[in-house]
Order: structure tokens, then C-alpha cells, then sequence
């Protein structure tokens, strides 16, 4: 599902990235993932126009109309598991500094656990990062983003806005030349030895719901508490109603 290519060449907001912008793809993705797979190095930026195959978190499908930022980067990375799974922090925490810098705004964007980006307790944006092994025992890395610059869906239990409802004029192209430039930076962060504990508090600066009452749900059961923390794998620490605490690696969050 590969569409006209428009444009490609250097990332001028972060160097040493490039980028390819195409009229439609069925997923960005799934295209950088396939780029991997064909050799490329990495640091590669690819936009859509449009998505005809978008999807969120979870599997679940994710509307992808023309006027909306859709965009993932590939990166080929020699790290170990326990430090990927920090990754999404650095995805949203660079997304929320763009958000900001797009709309020309100071404390805008929030931060829910584990990648969404809120604006006034509505969500603006998804993120999804999917990775393969390479054949020199690297990870195949893509992050992919979808912002609501124009319009939003309906996702039923979510608030969810996009920037030109909320009186925010701005181009799905400026949102991505702030994006490029703020995860470039923040990538840079993460690589150092300490870098995620800069991360991490950066991240709890913008965290919406922190020590407030929390639902979490699972595939399998639901539970509630307090949301108190997240440790150094980005796990979602809860001091359950019951007694106690609990470590959650992935699932649906709810504040009341």
C-alpha cells in the first residue's frame, strides 16, 4: 500500500536523521519496519499523508484521515530489553515538548501513563513502538505517533481532542519538524549511562493523576488505588485500596 513518494532528504530540525514523506501508506510502521527488513540503517523518519491500515495500543485501529500528524522513526539499536521499555517515556515526553513548541504554549500538553499525550484531560495524540531483530543481533526499532492536529476519533472510554478544536492553529508539518528535533534530543538523553533517571523526572514533572485515585485495567481483571510512581523500567507503581502495592507493565489507565 505503498503511495506517490513527496518528499524525502535530511531531517533539518535533527541532524543526522532523514525522512520520507509519502501521499498514503497502509501504516508508517509497518513501512519503517520493512525498510529495516530491506537494510536500511536506520535514523528515518517516515510520514503519511494519510494511513490506510492505522492502528493504536493494543490492536486496536486507530483513524488515520488527511490533516493529522502520522509519523514513525526506525532506529537500529544494540540494547538490552530492560532498557527498551523505557523508550515510550522518551517518545511521549518528546511529543509532549513538541506539542508545546508547535502551538507556541508553556505547560500545555500532560502526561498519562504510558504514552499519551493530554490536553486538558484529553488525549491528543497516540503512540505505538513495534521492533523486529536484525540480522546482526540489533533491534529493528520503529516509534510511530499520530496527533490530532485537524480532527479526532471517537474512542468511547477516552476524552479526546485535537489541536485546532482547542483554538491551536498549526500544520501537521510544523508538529513534525518539532517532534524530530525534540526526540533527536531526548534520544541522546536516554542513551547516556544515567540518562533515563533525567528522563523519568522529567516525564513525573508533566505526569497527570500522580497521587491521585487510579483504575487500572488488564486484559484479564481490574483493580484500583493510588498512582504513586513509576520505577526504572516505567512500570506504573499503585498503592492498591486493599493494602500494599502493585507493579504494572501495561494496561489501561482511568482517573476519577
Amino acid at each position: 500500500m505503498t503511495g506517490i513518494l513527496k518528499d524525502q532528504g535530511p531531517v533539518r530540525s535533527a541532524p543526522g536523521f532523514y525522512f520520507e514523506h509519502y501521499d498514503q501508506l497502509g501504516s508508517t510502521n509497518t513501512h519503517g519496519l520493512q525498510k529495516a527488513r530491506n537494510g536500511h540503517p536506520g535514523n528515518l523518519w517516515v510520514r503519511s499523508d494519510v494511513q490506510l491500515c492505522g492502528r493504536g495500543r493494543r490492536g486496536r485501529e486507530w483513524t488515520s484521515e488527511s490533516g493529522n500528524l502520522f509519523a514513525s522513526v526506525l532506529l537500529r539499536v544494540g540494547m538490552k530489553d530492560d532498557k527498551i521499555v523505557q523508550l515510550p517515556f522518551v517518545a511521549a515526553l518528546a511529543l509532549g515538548e513538541a506539542v508545546e513548541r508547535a502551538t507556541g504554549t508553556i505547560g500545555l500538553a500532560e502526561l498519562k501513563w504510558p504514552n499519551d499525550v493530554l490536553i486538558d484531560g484529553q488525549k491528543v495524540s497516540g503512540i505505538l513502538l513495534e521492533s523486529e531483530s536484525g540480522p546482526n543481533g540489533e533491534l529493528c526499532l520503529v516509534c510511530g505517533f499520530g496527533v490530532n492536529v485537524s480532527h479526532h476519533p471517537d474512542l468511547g472510554d477516552y476524552a479526546v481532542t485535537d489541536l485546532r478544536s482547542m483554538g491551536y492553529r498549526c500544520e501537521p508539518s510544523q508538529v513534525f519538524d518539532a517532534l524530530a528535533q525534540s526526540f533527536s534530543r531526548w534520544l541522546e538523553t536516554w542513551k547516556a549511562a544515567s540518562g533515563f533517571d533525567e528522563i523519568r523526572s522529567a516525564w513525573l514533572r508533566r505526569a497527570v493523576g500522580r497521587g491521585k485515585p487510579i483504575r487500572v485495567r488488564l486484559s484479564n481483571e481490574e483493580f484500583s488505588g493510588v498512582f504513586i510512581d513509576i520505577d526504572q523500567m516505567g512500570r506504573l507503581i499503585v498503592k492498591l485500596d486493599q493494602g500494599g502495592e502493585r507493579l504494572v507493565t501495561a494496561g489501561d489507565v482511568f482517573f476519577s
